[in-house]
């Protein structure tokens, strides 16, 4: 007989250590499906200032492996192996990975949301020496410099105006003449003395020496190229949820996300939505971790009225 786990968590970032932690703690036979590494997109953040309980900050890395070692203290098992596709049709779920299938009777979701790249090369050796994808993870390190802010949505639009609160100039660079964002955000926009918009125009190069120290502006009705000094460029122009896997066993938004409550329930019963692949407003490593400790309650709730 196939071994079958009271839960699978599919991905192993903050949400999904964390409901591994209250699952294994509470005596479910746990296991962790993670493709990379742990920690997800928090382990490839230098340093996190906005997580509580460390007074002088900690490295993504390592508040990664510190989440990994505290689910598996409680007997939650990792396997590091990508799921490739879902069978959730039955009471008894499957997971199809690389390694073998893995059965369990109820299912987490959470793998996350990427960070859309603004596809530039060098862009990827450049992250962490002025190229970021999350204001209020790296802004502090811009307190009275000059940054650059790509995109028009309203993402575009909170990270311009919190980055205005603690750089010196801050640049909007968007492809059309007028912002996506909500109305809500432009005034306070266009009241802010030091923001600068770049209407009708993309980043088309990087200025560098070893870091970031500038961008190439491209005007997109006239073909000029003109040179923007900047010490940090934002790219705020949206992320991308890892749910290609799913394949039709759950319904998804228009952008891609899993529809569901704080409750963390998806429509199929037995299965849910935790983290930044959940549908929601906010997206940080709190946030997340609170998703987990309500995934793995109501799966706690879920096996014991379906399976006693």
């Amino acid at each position: 007989m196939q071994h079958i786990y009271d839960t699978a968590i599919i991905g192993g970032g903050p949400a999904g250590y964390t409901a591994a932690l209250y699952a294994s703690r509470a005596g479910l036979d746990t296991v962790i499906l993670e493709k990379k590494f742990a920690g997800g997109q928090m382990a490839l953040t230098g340093e996190i200032d906005n997580y509580p309980g460390f007074e002088d900050g900690i490295g993504g890395p390592a508040l990664a492996i510190k989440m990994q070692q505290g689910a598996e203290r409680f007997g939650a098992k990792t396997k590091n192996t990508e799921v490739t596709a879902v069978d959730f049709s039955k009471a008894v779920k499957r997971a199809v990975t690389a390694t073998g299938d893995i059965l369990s009777k109820t299912v987490i979701l959470s793998t996350g949301a990427a960070p859309k790249e603004l596809g530039i090369e060098k862009e990827q050796e450049l992250v962490g020496k002025g190229i970021h994808y999350c204001a209020h993870c790296d802004g502090r390190f811009y307190q009275g410099k000059t940054v650059l802010v790509v995109g028009g949505g309203n993402s575009a639009a909170s990270d311009a105006l919190y980055l205005s609160l603690l750089a010196k100039k801050v640049y909007v660079v968007h492809r059309r003449d007028t912002l996506r964002a909500t109305k809500v955000y432009r005034e306070p926009l266009m009241r802010a003395g030091n923001i600068e918009f770049l209407w009708d125009s993309i980043v088309s190069g990087f200025l560098t020496d070893g870091r970031i120290v500038g961008a190439s502006i491209k005007n997109l009705h006239t073909g000029v190229i003109h040179p923007v000094a900047c010490d940090g460029i934002f790219a705020s122009i949206g992320r991308k949820p890892d749910t290609g896997f799913l394949q039709g066993a759950l319904p998804l938004d228009a952008h891609g996300y899993i529809p569901a409550d704080e409750s963390t329930k998806t429509t199929v019963k037995g299965v849910f939505a935790a983290g930044d692949v959940r549908t929601k407003a906010l997206r940080q490593i709190v946030t997340a971790v609170a998703d987990g400790a309500a995934a793995a309650h109501f799966a706690e709730e879920y096996l014991a009225g379906n399976f006693p």
